[in-house]
């Protein structure tokens, strides 16, 4: 119960994070800091992803599972 909160102030902190490494890329002039910016924008927008696909699955942990239903022998 605690991972699910803790992850959302964990994509909200990274979703600041892609902001940034998106002015950072986009103020570059050489491109050696383009390609970092670049690569520091697929890096977090992939930890954003990530944080919200295991709180998805902790998330279903707690549904309630339909019945298993017993084939039919018509």
């Amino acid at each position: 119960m605690l991972h699910t909160p803790l992850m959302s102030g964990t994509n909200a902190i990274h979703g600041i994070v892609i902001v940034g490494a998106i002015l950072i890329a986009g103020a570059a002039d050489d491109t050696f800091s383009k390609v970092v910016g670049f690569v520091a924008v697929v890096l977090a927008a992939a930890n954003v992803v990530g944080g919200f696909v295991v709180t998805d699955r902790m998330l279903q942990m707690f549904r309630r599972r339909e019945p298993r239903r017993e084939p039919n022998d018509d």
